[in-house]
């Protein structure tokens, strides 16, 4: 169902510490179009006898679906995906997704498109699907999936921020309360599974989509016009209200009209099933032309990308746009300025990262980086793209000439150095070289990101790694990992890679029972919710063998383990009262 890589099995994209999925494929049986709720399919939409105007936020038709159940579908979703092996925490990549996602959400939070209720309960969480297609899609629940094949194809933050604030809109607007409200055509757990069915089959290409498609067509009546009338009415609200976010947050607005202007040439020229973002969310002229008319021109030739050097300025002609005024006297979030060379690089690890077989890799890392006639965006996009496959094919001379045309690329450029200065850590410590890892990142090493914090365990684990017990000095930094590590699980108790990478640190300091508790937490986080338990009776079991023991350690334990098994009761509760 998903695509298998037929490659090396290279690392992992950041570091070893990177692996946590299980290796579970989501349910065979479960196939269709690309879809996430009744957004990503028309199969969820109200039948033909509903009411084609789209209800408010106050309808029946809303309040119907809660949001406490919205989550409880999501939840159940998400449970599934995580398992897949193509759901990718990347820390890379999902570092820069988050920072274009979520000042939008806080632009949302400041127009009074999230209230606070909706706010405490939905997730705000995008997250990375291992998939060449050009996708993403909206999740109940507040979770957005962006395939990696979209980062790969936009050419700038704001095309790519524009399809989020988009997905956004759907969560944002409660568009798939709105379908599921006036579905009464199957369970919401049985409308989970096939949501899930949905993506995965999304992802076997044209035959699987058109298969997909052509069974719901026929089982469901998708071509009712009232249904219709339906979906386009949410898509344009969602563009409308993405709009507002976009602009608002400090992106260029022509990103929405320059990506829908890529997305329809595209398409036109390749109907080959690679872009299944445009089975769901259709691109019709009306759609089209009120994108350019949001900016105040049908010139297609200013839509395309800005030009860098005035991105996120008041020169920038795009920033004329007209948005959705704020409520008076708020004043607006604004993204966090960026170098447009460090989505190059996000581009870059896309383009590599979703396509990992032997010959693709080869292709990557062909080539050279240095272009007589290529921009230095254009370079670097190389450069970067053979860093990582030759890192990867662990063909460590290529790599660092690959690495060093890139750094001579971005310097003075400091956020795209940052980038570039994380696949040369990774490269390093790829190899085992430590001493150079830590020397690399010893600029960036204060910065308190996710990144960072998991590349210095990383390379701190390896340093230890030498003799048994660890050197004085390597006890020391271990223990300091420890602590940061707690810490950042303490904000982020989600975060299984940080778990993991705790859990391999106590180890390594003699703490079996922190390390147990550690590692089952990581596995709570990824919904895995059996392992989790079965890890915290392993240390129990530890607990009696005897031994010197730390009875706080074992409390924590007997608790967490408690909490668990409640949360499994009530995820059985919901799973009944979703039937």
């Amino acid at each position: 169902m998903l695509a298998d890589c037929n490659a090396l099995d290279p690392a992992p994209p950041l570091s070893p510490l990177l692996t946590a999925n299980p290796s579970r494929r989501w349910p065979a049986r479960l196939t269709a179009v690309a879809c996430a709720a009744a957004l990503v399919c028309p199969a969820a939409l109200p039948p033909a006898s509903a009411q084609n105007r789209l209800p408010t936020l106050g309808d029946p038709a809303s309040e119907d679906f809660s949001i406490a159940t919205e989550r409880q579908l999501g939840d159940a979703i998400m449970r599934e995906i995580r398992a897949d092996p193509d759901y990718i925490d990347d820390p890379l990549l999902l570092e820069y997704l988050q920072a274009l996602f979520q000042p939008l959400v806080a632009q949302a939070r400041v127009r009074g498109n999230i209230g606070p209720d909706v706010d405490a309960r939905l997730a705000w969480e995008p997250f990375l699907v291992r998939d060449r297609s050009v996708n993403a899609f909206a999740l109940p629940g507040g979770f957005v999936g962006v395939h990696l094949g979209l980062i790969a194809m936009t050419a700038s933050r704001d095309e790519l921020a524009s399809v989020l604030a988009h997905e956004l809109s759907h969560i944002t607007q409660r568009h798939i309360a709105r379908s599921i409200a006036n579905s009464k055509r199957q369970s919401l757990l049985s409308l989970a599974a096939m949501v899930v069915g949905l993506l995965a089959a999304s992802r076997a290409g044209s035959s699987g989509i058109d298969a997909a498609n052509a069974a719901v067509v026929g089982s469901q009546a998708l071509a009712a016009q009232g249904q219709l009338n339906f979906w386009r009415d949410m898509e344009r609200e969602a563009d409308r209200v993405g709009f507002a976010l976009l602009s608002g947050s400090g992106y260029a607005p022509g990103g929405m009209a320059a990506l829908f202007e890529k997305l329809d040439q595209s398409s036109r020229l390749n109907d080959s099933g690679g872009f299944p973002y445009l089975r769901s969310h259709p691109l019709t002229s009306e759609r089209i032309g009120e994108a350019r008319a949001r900016l105040g021109t049908p010139d297609p030739s200013r839509l395309g990308t800005p030009d860098p050097s005035r991105l996120g300025t008041s020169s920038d002609p795009a920033r004329t746009a007209v948005a959705d005024p704020l409520p008076l006297g708020v004043a607006p979030p604004v993204a966090t300025a960026m170098s447009p060379l460090e989505h190059t690089a996000a581009q870059a690890r896309s383009r590599v990262m979703m396509d990992a077989r032997f010959d693709a890799l080869r292709r990557w890392q062909a080539l050279d980086g240095d272009r007589v006639s290529s921009s230095v965006a254009d370079k670097l996009l190389s450069a970067y793209e053979s860093a990582l496959a030759s890192t990867l094919l662990r063909d460590w001379a290529r790599a660092d000439l690959s690495i060093a045309t890139a750094l001579r690329l971005v310097r003075g450029d400091a956020h795209a150095e940052r980038a570039v200065t994380l696949l040369q850590v990774q490269s390093l410590l790829a190899r085992g070289a430590v001493a150079k890892a830590v020397q690399a990142l010893e600029p960036i090493a204060t910065d308190g990101s996710r990144p960072v914090l998991l590349l210095a365990t990383q390379a701190t684990l390896a340093a230890a790694a030498v003799s048994s017990p660890p050197p004085a000095a390597a006890a020391d930094s271990l223990r300091q990992r420890a602590a940061e590590l707690q810490t950042w699980v303490a904000v982020n108790p989600r975060d299984s890679l940080a778990w993991t990478g705790l859990s391999q640190v106590e180890e390594r300091l003699a703490q079996p029972l922190r390390a147990i508790r550690a590692d089952a937490e990581a596995r709570f986080a990824l919904g895995d919710l059996s392992g989790a338990a079965d890890r915290l009776r392993a240390g129990q079991r530890r607990a009696r063998s005897g031994g010197a023991i730390d009875f706080i350690d074992v409390s924590v334990i007997d608790a967490r383990l408690r909490d668990i098994e409640l949360q499994r009761k009530k995820n059985e509760v919901d799973e009944k009262a979703l039937k």
